[in-house]
């Protein structure tokens, strides 16, 4: 029998997992108890039931029962029940801009300011986060590009360890993405802004990648951080790391920084590597 525990933070697309798990032919609960989960394994596995495949949202809603979380996992184990843990997660700011669009509160924020929860949560699920077969982080993801993620993953036979690159491109004057692992700044190429014809274009423009590519100190900057990214990359996969995220920025992030995030994002798919890529600010 196949069993999916799906958890993570709050807003970060559980609801979005479980209706792709079952169109995808599991037996899907949302918001169980996970002390209930054994009882309705054995249940399923009684003469008479046909149920091959089941998943399960967990989260903290459960409040006092998601503590009690691992020992059900162990419980599970002990009757030679596999399963596997699909964690999902996504950037404080995502996850607020989410809660805003929805009028939700989050269930841990009594004030009802949603980092608080966020906070508390994060504390909560760090355990069950560190056991997980699979992590997903939702933060650049639509719901299409989510379900097709999990299809990957629970059709095609995805391995444990999937390393996913989220590239972005930004502008400084607007901030430095609080998510990001690396942060590159592209202030040093020359600025198309001062071009008169490639002013008002954006690095998606050929026109600007020609230009910023063309620069020497360009290519040196991406022979060089390609080099690097390509030789700590397995490191990271070894000490157990789901995903890469790394930001270009320039002044405004409209030309250079949307234009290296480009290049980068264009060698590594050739590599056959999976990829997110995000403009930020355009």
């Amino acid at each position: 029998m196949e069993v999916v525990i799906v958890t993570g933070l709050s807003g970060a697309g559980k609801s979005q997992a479980i209706i792709c798990l079952e169109d995808l032919g599991y037996y899907c609960i949302d918001n169980m108890p996970p002390s209930l989960m054994g009882n309705f394994l054995r249940l399923t596995m009684s003469d008479g039931n046909k149920i091959e495949k089941a998943a399960f949202v967990v989260d903290i809603r459960g409040g006092d029962f998601f503590s009690d979380l691992k020992k059900s996992l162990e419980e599970i184990r002990v009757y030679g029940i596999q399963y596997q843990i699909l964690f999902l997660e996504a950037s404080d700011e995502v996850l607020i801009r989410r809660y805003k669009e929805t009028r939700r509160a989050h269930p841990l924020s009594r004030t009802g300011a949603a980092r608080e929860g966020m906070k508390k949560e994060r504390a909560m699920l760090q355990e069950i986060r560190s056991i997980a077969d699979y992590v997903i982080d939702t933060s650049n993801m639509k719901p299409a590009r989510l379900r097709q993620e999990i299809q990957k993953l629970f059709i095609q036979g995805g391995q444990k360890n999937i390393f996913t690159l989220n590239i972005q491109s930004f502008g400084f004057k607007n901030g430095v993405p609080e998510e990001a692992d690396m942060v590159f700044d592209m202030r040093f190429i020359p600025n198309p802004f001062y071009i008169p014809s490639l002013k008002h274009l954006t690095g998606n423009n050929k026109k600007v990648q020609e230009y910023v590519m063309k620069q020497p100190e360009s290519k040196v900057f991406f022979e060089t951080i390609y080099n690097l990214l390509t030789s700590i990359i397995p490191s990271y996969i070894k000490e157990g790391k789901y995903s890469l995220n790394i930001a270009f920025g320039c002044t405004g992030g409209q030309h250079r920084s949307v234009t290296m995030a480009n290049e980068f994002a264009q060698a590594f798919e050739k590599e056959g590597r999976r990829i997110t890529l995000e403009h930020r600010d355009l």
